[in-house]
């Protein structure tokens, strides 16, 4: 049977790609079930320093299957969907959301939960929940306004316009764009800088950022100086190599 999530491993990195290319990698139970498998294992995978999520074929993901919706889905628990991106948006190592094409509502769920997007110019993004009388409960309601401000998150789900990539870049919801023909060799660039860099430093970085987001700039600080993890184990080793002095 085809996995309906691959993993690919790189040096130091690996690719997730959402693997439904004949249905727009819409999104099932079952699919998630294996991302969250993979998530498990790459928790505890210290050779991996950066993890990258895309979609197979000509998109992303267009979105929730529909189809799953309808015929009523067999999930373990309620939240459990919910749940699976968070431990994703949880891993220690930087997690990036590769878009191309389609990334729409339960797509742009999965790519929220990642630390940052980027996109090829083919990118469109949309909050569809509104048009067939859904409401969220993967996470769109508090990543969306975090990412691009309430009132911008509010403009996308009431209307369920999509955007295309610049205006996605614009609003701050993608980081950058490239042409989609140099898509690929951006992802692999991307990655390959993260993971020049500490992993040591990334894991501290994002529990960091993470509890103390939204918080007053005080007790932040109180918290970077009070709460800090140090230094890694190579920090040494690092410096000699800058330096050309041995340790």
């Amino acid at each position: 049977m085809t996995k309906s999530v691959l993993r690919e491993d790189h040096e130091g990195w690996t690719l997730l790609t959402l693997n439904r290319p004949d249905k727009l990698n819409a999104l099932t139970v079952g699919m998630f079930r294996e991302l969250r498998e993979h998530v498990a294992e790459l928790r505890k995978d210290e050779a991996i320093a950066c993890v990258v999520v895309r979609g197979a074929g000509k998109c992303f993901s267009a979105g929730h299957d529909l189809s799953d919706i309808a015929e009523g889905e067999d999930v373990p628990s309620r939240g459990w969907h919910s749940e699976t991106l968070r431990l994703l948006e949880k891993l220690p190592q930087p997690v990036i959301a590769a878009v191309h094409g389609h990334c729409y509502t339960g797509a742009l769920e999965v790519a929220l939960s990642a630390d940052f997007i980027i996109a090829a110019d083919s990118a469109r993004f949309g909050d569809t929940h509104a048009k067939w009388a859904l409401t969220p409960v993967w996470g769109m309601s508090q990543r969306l306004p975090r990412r691009v401000g309430i009132a911008t998150a509010k403009r996308l789900m009431f209307t369920a316009d999509m955007i295309g990539a610049d205006e996605a870049v614009r609003i701050g919801l993608v980081e950058y764009s490239v042409p989609l023909e140099t898509f690929d060799a951006e992802i692999e660039s991307l990655a390959k800088k993260i993971i020049a860099n500490s992993g040591f430093s990334h894991a501290a970085n994002k529990r960091l950022l993470e509890v103390t987001d939204g918080g007053p700039i005080d007790a932040g600080l109180q918290w970077e100086v009070m709460e800090s993890e140090g230094h890694g184990p190579d920090m040494a080793e690092r410096i000699a190599a800058f330096t050309g002095k041995s340790k």
